[in-house]
């Protein structure tokens, strides 16, 4: 008959109870809890420092007004030295027109004078060479006329009429001129009102010059008056 085999449990001995279980409940703390106020510490700047920031403010303030000032100080100067420049070259533009107008007119004036004094000894060449300066010279006030009057319409009144006349007083001296014979001896170069009388252009002369005098005074900027 065969021995019974022991159990694990009758092996190992008597169970021993189980250990207690730690509580979880907690303790209630003996430190005071802060309070929930919060103060604010504001640090204190030394009166010494606030003294020497608030004149270095001040400082760079002032340096950056002057430089703003000094920079809108010079943009107002070169606009003004353009703008005077500009008007000063048109100014001088318009009063090399308007002389060179003028020339053109003194030099009709002279036909009569050299028509009188061509040579005798060969009329028909100098028939030519006269008629071709003329030609030439009788043109350039036209030319004039329509800048005249682009630029100012009482100097280009004024040059209108003074050309009207012209060559209503000329254009008849010059005609007169080559109906009378050439000049042949030294002493009649010098040819007299009585012969050759063009003063009638004289007031028109002065009304040409009076109305550019009056445009370009009114053209001169303020510091030339």
């Amino acid at each position: 008959m065969s021995t019974p085999t022991p159990s694990p449990i009758a092996r190992a001995g008597p169970v021993s109870p189980a250990a207690p279980t730690p509580s979880t409940t907690a303790i209630p703390s003996q430190v005071p809890r802060p309070s929930s106020t919060v103060v604010t510490v504001s640090p204190q700047v030394p009166a010494t420092v606030a003294q020497q920031v608030a004149p270095s403010s001040l400082a760079i303030t002032g340096l950056l007004s002057g430089a703003l000032f000094a920079a809108l100080l010079s943009a107002c100067i070169a606009v003004w030295t353009a703008r005077r420049k500009s008007r000063e070259e048109e100014r001088g533009r318009q009063r090399d027109l308007f002389a060179k107008a003028f020339e053109s007119y003194a030099d009709y004036k002279e036909l009569p004078y050299a028509i009188r004094r061509r040579r005798h000894d060969e009329p028909a060449a100098e028939r030519i060479r006269l008629s071709e300066i003329t030609r030439e010279v009788q043109g350039r006030p036209s030319y004039y006329l329509a800048w005249t009057a682009a630029e100012s319409t009482n100097v280009g009144d004024a040059y209108a009429t003074l050309v009207a006349e012209l060559r209503r007083v000329a254009g008849g001296a010059m005609r007169q001129a080559w109906q009378d014979p050439p000049i042949e001896d030294d002493h009649k170069m010098n040819i007299p009102p009585t012969i050759i009388d063009l003063s009638a252009l004289k007031p028109f002369e002065e009304a040409y010059t009076h109305a550019v005098r009056i445009h370009l005074v009114a053209l001169a900027p303020w510091w030339a008056k």
